[in-house]
């Protein structure tokens, strides 16, 4: 049985100060989700990683939105697994559409980063997804069998059993357009089944995110799937009012 997932990507939004009394504010949230076997998280910025980690619970997963794949080097503007580790941060998101989008991230580059984390054992969260166009050309799937396939390529089995996938349709991020809780599934379906085919029996260890216009009053019909274990959630997971409505409508 594969244990549900709720993170909450918070992008480029909030405060260190902010962020500090949402993660005190989080406490009792975390500890409902642990109570009933959910896991639950947030991705700050880098500059809010250290304070969300300070004063939120501990059983709650703290994620960094992007990481460089080498430990050091001449990469102004980036940061690295290291650095991370050093402020005991071991979640990343991996290939966001929007990082895709706008700072040339390609499945290939993820690949990398994917393979330095395992290394050091840390979990990646790789992103997946079509752009509108695709979607109503019926690309979808091509799409997201290549970004799966060049993303896990290289991965072991038992390595992908530390990943997390999340198949967010870029069409339906942040535009208030929802796929449908069948698009949903057959996608999340069709994602496990190209896993298979890269990482053998893993695929049915590696949970499968859904991400995209997720709210609290949609949330719990797109869990119901059998193939979607959890939401990557991007405004909804902002206010701690929204987050809970979150946590709680899957319950």
């Amino acid at each position: 049985m594969r244990k549900k997932l709720l993170l909450g990507n918070w992008k480029m939004n909030k405060l260190a100060s902010e962020a500090k009394e949402f993660a005190i504010a989080s406490k009792p949230l975390v500890a409902l989700a642990k109570s009933n076997k959910i896991e639950l998280g947030v991705a700050p910025t880098y500059m809010s990683l250290a304070t969300v980690r300070k004063y939120s619970a501990k059983a709650m997963i703290v994620a960094a939105q992007n990481v460089h794949f080498e430990e050091k080097g001449a990469f102004t503007g980036e940061v690295s697994i290291p650095m991370l580790k050093e402020f005991k941060i071991n979640w990343v998101i991996l290939g966001h559409s929007e990082r895709r989008t706008y700072d040339n991230e390609t499945s290939e580059k993820c690949n990398a980063k994917m393979k330095a984390l395992i290394a050091n054992d840390m979990i990646p969260v790789y992103c997946c997804g079509e752009t509108l166009a695709q979607f109503e050309a019926g690309e979808t799937k091509a799409v997201v069998k290549e970004q799966i396939e060049k993303g896990f390529e290289g991965i072991s089995e038992e390595q992908a059993k530390k990943c997390v996938v999340a198949y967010e349709p870029i069409w339906s991020i942040g535009t208030g357009k929802n796929a449908s809780t069948e698009i949903a599934q057959d996608v999340c379906k069709y994602i496990r089944k190209v896993l298979k085919g890269v990482v053998g029996k893993a695929a049915s260890k590696i949970r499968i995110l859904y991400g995209g216009s997720v709210k609290p009053e949609n949330i719990k019909a797109y869990l119901s799937c059998p193939d979607v274990d959890g939401a990557l959630v991007g405004g909804a997971s902002l206010k701690i009012d929204s987050y809970e409505g979150l946590l709680k409508n899957i319950l």
